[in-house]
């Protein structure tokens, strides 16, 4: 009775699993429009130079009676040091090399060529983004921190965007259990926003700045593993 029940529960095992991933494939697919528009949109915003919702996000950052101190207790601008260098090239390219070796000693020969082009590819992206608009850094408030590549889009948003979702996407997918593959991606998520929100409240970045970073960051790392998935369903 049990050889012959098997079959069918093998059936809807797999049915299940055929769903989950359709239903992670169009989230992902959602995403990577959804930061398409986005950047579109930002880019829009920001076309006649920096836009009230910059000025006013900035000046809220600030002290009324000393524009050049943040808001809050000193060790919060101190703590947003530290967050923004989770960002920071060294951090990721660090991070991405630990995942690499683990995939190599685990044979995931996919997913290395998936982290291999990503992070470098979006960097270069970034890079080239940055030479063509050229935007000046903000100027509206004290800068906290040395800088001096152009502002448009956030490296950091970006880079950390790409980073983050793509080893939490690999993550993601090799656990079992729904509820650590929902940890890992808000963890991801949580991360990222992070990252840009203390290049604004250090003062280094324009608010729309991040929010391009974020769409394009997002939208690059999620076209990423969609072509991966792509290229393992064909082998």
């Amino acid at each position: 009775m049990d050889d012959i029940a098997a079959p069918p529960f093998r059936l809807l095992r797999r049915l299940g699993r055929f769903a989950i991933g359709q239903g992670a494939a169009m989230a992902a697919l959602a995403v990577l429009a959804a930061g398409l528009l986005g950047f579109a949109a930002v880019l829009d915003l920001i076309e006649d130079g920096p836009h009230h919702f910059d000025e006013a996000v900035l000046r809220a950052l600030r002290n009324p009676d000393m524009p050049d101190q943040p808001i809050g207790p000193r060790w919060l601008t101190l703590g947003m040091r530290e967050i923004t260098a989770l960002g920071s090239i060294p951090v990721l390219g660090l991070l991405t090399l630990v995942a690499l070796g683990y995939l190599v000693l685990d044979r995931r020969w996919r997913a290395v060529v998936l982290l291999v082009f990503s992070l470098p590819g979006g960097l270069l992206l970034n890079t080239l983004l940055k030479a063509g608009f050229g935007r000046p850094r903000p100027e509206l408030v004290a800068r906290l921190m040395e800088v001096q590549t152009p502002s448009f889009p956030s490296g950091h948003a970006m880079l950390s965007a790409i980073g983050f979702l793509t080893l939490g996407a690999l993550l993601a997918a090799g656990s079992r259990r729904r509820r650590h593959r929902a940890y890992i991606l808000t963890t991801a998520v949580l991360l990222t926003l992070l990252v840009g929100g203390s290049r604004v409240w250090l003062g280094v970045h324009w608010p729309t700045d991040v929010l391009a970073g974020w769409c394009l960051g997002a939208a690059w790392a999620m076209g990423c593993w969609l072509a991966l998935r792509t290229w393992r369903g064909r082998s």
